[in-house]
């Protein structure tokens, strides 16, 4: 039911970089659930993880290795989140990561941990570490459509884009993969999202460029405002094209960190518009606010409202679900006579009511369209913000209701 997506087109392989994927059984029978990455000598790492207070215990272990190691391997899972599992759940993660290193002779503080499902339940480590020959058996350059699906959770579609960019006389390859289709509003979404590049780059640009990357794209998608225990974005710079971003010009590094940013958005949108149930794509700006973190107060609000989201889903222009939410949304000494509310190009509210040259009709054909933006002027400011989000239907539902069957 994704809303304007596709399966991934072309993704272009990573000098440096080769992937694997098996069927481990973790949850189901006959499915890729086990993903391996492998990572030249020499390739730096950074990742960003969810905040939740609950975060799982591989990603307790993947910030522990992070922080003291250059990665060589990452192991990732799907079907069961290890999360809510205690100290059992440290010692399986830990387990499964020492098993990839006796595998592959490396440290096992060079393996970091990944996994998505079910929150509560225990690993199955045997079903995990007896699929690992077979991933490692399967690890290829051009392996990230496999892996792209390996990763799925709830997700209809596999997620996949790459870029190319030429930078002081080299071509320079992004690729990445994302996963992610319920319990979606990251903070750093179940989301997780893998971006390697052969650009060389040094760890603390890295980071940089991650940070501000998904700050402009996983940080501004919401599909029902909860927060995952196990989101993480990782982005890996193999080296192997022998380009260091760290010695070139500021504009080449503003052109890199474009083209990084606008793959993650590609990601991140991707995610939204296979949102569990999802039939509508929704885009809401907020312009005009005093500040930025005022714009996102509005727009999230906004996307996380039932009223509004399933109003979207019926094709009901009921406008007064977004003026509502708008006026809930915790805006100190917001003048409601200078806000004004527009559907794509139609104009619903401003002057503190119904706009004039309004029609039900006008709005109702809006509402059918399967992309649609909400657009909110405060009057206050010049700062602005944009947060994409979908509707929810009787399938999201559903699929909630039925997840753990």
């Amino acid at each position: 039911m994704a809303v304007g997506l596709n399966p991934p087109a072309e993704l272009l392989a990573i000098d440096g970089l080769r992937l694997g994927t098996a069927r481990a059984g973790i949850r189901k029978p006959d499915r890729r659930d086990l993903v391996v990455l492998e990572l030249a000598e020499g390739a730096e790492t950074a990742a960003v993880f969810t905040r939740n207070r609950f975060c799982a215990a591989p990603v307790h272990l993947a910030r522990e290795h992070l922080a003291g190691s250059a990665p060589r391997y990452l192991l990732i899972n799907t079907g069961n989140a290890n999360a809510g599992t205690g100290q059992r759940g440290a010692r399986d993660a830990l387990r499964c990561c020492q098993a990839l290193a006796d595998q592959t002779g490396v440290a096992v503080n060079r393996v970091l941990p990944f996994s998505t499902g079910v929150i509560g339940e225990p690993l199955p480590v045997e079903r995990l570490t007896a699929g690992l020959p077979a991933a490692l058996a399967a690890l290829q350059a051009d392996g990230w459509q496999e892996a792209a699906e390996g990763i799925l959770t709830t997700d209809t579609l596999a997620k996949g884009c790459s870029r190319q960019i030429e930078l002081d006389g080299h071509t320079i390859t992004l690729t990445g993969i994302a996963k992610g289709a319920g319990m979606i509003r990251p903070d750093m979404a179940t989301m997780l999202a893998f971006i390697a590049t052969d650009c060389s780059i040094g760890r603390p640009l890295l980071r940089r460029l991650l940070r501000d990357a998904a700050d402009q794209s996983f940080n501004r998608i919401t599909v029902d405002g909860d927060t995952s225990t196990n989101d993480a974005c990782v982005l890996v710079a193999t080296g192997a094209s022998h380009c260091r971003l760290d010695a070139l010009h500021p504009e080449d590094v503003a052109a890199f960190a474009e083209a990084l940013a606008d793959l993650c958005r590609e990601l991140a949108q991707a995610i939204v518009r296979d949102g569990e149930g999802a039939t509508r794509f929704i885009t809401i700006s907020v312009d005009e606010a005093s500040s930025a973190a005022e714009a996102l107060d509005v727009a999230y609000c906004i996307a996380h409202s039932p009223l509004v989201k399933t109003a979207f889903f019926a094709g009901d222009p009921n406008w007064g679900r977004i003026l509502a939410a708008v006026g809930r949304a915790g805006v100190e000494e917001l003048d409601v006579e200078g806000v004004r509310i527009s559907l794509d190009d139609l104009c619903l509210a401003e002057n503190g009511g119904r706009a004039e040259g309004y029609t039900e009709e006008a709005a109702a054909e809006r509402m059918r369209r399967q992309d649609i933006g909400i657009r909110v002027a405060l009057g206050r400011g010049g700062a602005s913000e944009t947060v994409w989000t979908c509707d929810f239907s009787y399938e999201y539902v559903r699929i909630n209701a039925e997840y753990r069957t």
